[in-house]
């Protein structure tokens, strides 16, 4: 049973936060059309650029405006008419703020997608009625699954061509039900709607009477966001440490914070915490954010803590409640998509870069190769631009992680090119230890 088949409607709600979300799917499923879209029937286009986007869609014939050009800005993705990098779309409806990632839909852009979907909360996965359920379907929707996504709501768009007829419809839902169920993707709902048209996207519109379900903005508008859906493990990773080095107030001669960003969970004044990897414990002597002393930190915060103990703390070492440690270790296993033009080297050294910490690290072997096209795990011996694998790695310095599936900060990481200082691949952590 979906979750999201139980949010209320949106005019139930009040503010409801940040959600980043994303849109794949095949190529002409009708992607940047649909953001386009929604961000036009929100009234969220500036005038200038919906100037620039009628003028270029009569200089191409076009007797309506092509809101696709909306995402579609490099040159080369208008010359070919598709989308080549990820697009990012800011917009807000009053309701909440949102991102949106508009994802590449060919396969060799499979490391664009799966950049994108790194910190969404929520895809929208667009099936082009006509064509029903394709390999490029299956494969974002695996993509979108693996990088922990957890609410996937599956956009029948295009139903205008297929004269809104419900059995069409119906069809792909129990075709792309079959198929969940074997990725193990349990929180999917479906809608059928028309971004050409506009139908079911921010309006109802009348041709599509026989569905009853919300529009795609009450959908959007009532999803839960990050950090929102369950008790998570308190984790700061420090940034930087902060000691004033001249100052005339004798408060701040022994004052020393560290700063950084709170990754998930909370965090109050007195708690006792851990810090890793030396595991010295402590408690929590005050809070700051801008100056101010807070009570509580939560999640995505920026702050400052003081702790109650000197305690030789610098950049990467990580503070953790008592009762919520993470694991220190010097191997991972993970799932990692292979950014880089030159293939991974096993006999060469790389950089793992986990929040504010790195570590040179060596590959220990490849378990397996995930055939995108079939899902199925192939045996290899390197990884090839957009390649999905799992591998282990060995490092030679101890991070401090969780895995992905329990928390999507810590247990993410990114590998780097240290000649030239290149971003290679990036992994999700399965194991430790």
């Amino acid at each position: 049973m979906s979750a999201l088949e139980h949010l209320p409607n949106s005019d139930q709600i009040g503010d409801t936060g940040l959600l980043r979300f994303l849109t794949c799917g095949s190529v002409d499923d009708g992607k940047s059309t649909l953001i386009g879209r929604l961000l036009y029937d929100t009234k969220t286009i500036l005038a200038d650029t919906l100037h620039a986007m009628e003028r270029t869609s009569a200089r191409r014939g076009h007797e309506a405006v092509d809101l696709s050009l909306l995402t579609d800005g490099l040159q080369a993705e208008r010359e070919q008419g598709i989308t080549i990098d990820v697009a990012y779309r800011y917009f807000t409806t009053g309701r909440r703020k949102y991102i949106i990632a508009d994802a590449p839909g060919h396969e060799q852009y499979t490391r664009n997608m799966v950049t994108a979907a790194s910190t969404a909360n929520l895809a929208i996965i667009l099936i082009d009625a006509r064509k029903g359920i394709l390999t490029q379907t299956r494969r974002h929707s695996y993509l979108a699954h693996l990088v922990g996504i957890p609410h996937i709501v599956v956009a029948i768009n295009k139903m205008d061509l297929v004269d809104h007829d419900q059995a069409t419809y119906d069809r792909i839902c129990g075709e792309y039900l079959a198929f969940a169920a074997k990725l193990g993707i349990q929180d999917v709902r479906f809608i059928p709607l028309s971004a050409l048209n506009g139908d079911m996207i921010v309006d109802r519109g009348e041709k599509l009477g026989w569905y009853t379900g919300p529009t795609l903005l009450d959908i959007l508008e009532a999803a839960p966001t990050a950090h929102s859906e369950r008790d998570e493990r308190f984790r700061f990773p420090v940034q930087y440490v902060c000691r004033p080095q001249k100052s005339d107030d004798p408060a701040l001669h022994d004052y020393r914070g560290f700063m950084g960003r709170v990754e998930s969970g909370e965090i109050k004044s007195g708690d006792a915490v851990i810090v890793l990897p030396s595991e010295r414990r402590t408690r929590i002597k005050r809070i700051e954010l801008n100056g101010e002393v807070l009570p509580m930190a939560i999640a995505e915060q920026s702050i400052t803590l003081l702790l109650e103990d000197e305690i030789d703390i610098s950049r990467g070492d990580m503070i953790v409640r008592a009762d919520e440690p993470a694991q220190i270790t010097r191997q991972i296993d993970a799932i990692v998509c292979w950014l880089g033009e030159s293939p991974l080297d096993p006999a060469r050294k790389y950089l793992v870069r986990q929040t504010t910490r790195e570590s040179k690290a060596a590959l220990a072997g490849i378990t397996y190769r995930l055939n995108i096209n079939t899902l199925e795990q192939e045996s290899a011996q390197q990884l090839n631009v957009n390649d999905i694998a799992r591998v282990s790695f060995r490092l030679a310095q101890p991070l401090c992680v969780d895995r992905y599936e329990d928390n999507r900060s810590t247990g993410a990481f990114i590998v780097i090119d240290e000649a030239t200082n290149n971003t290679v691949g990036a992994g999700m952590i399965v194991a430790a230890g």
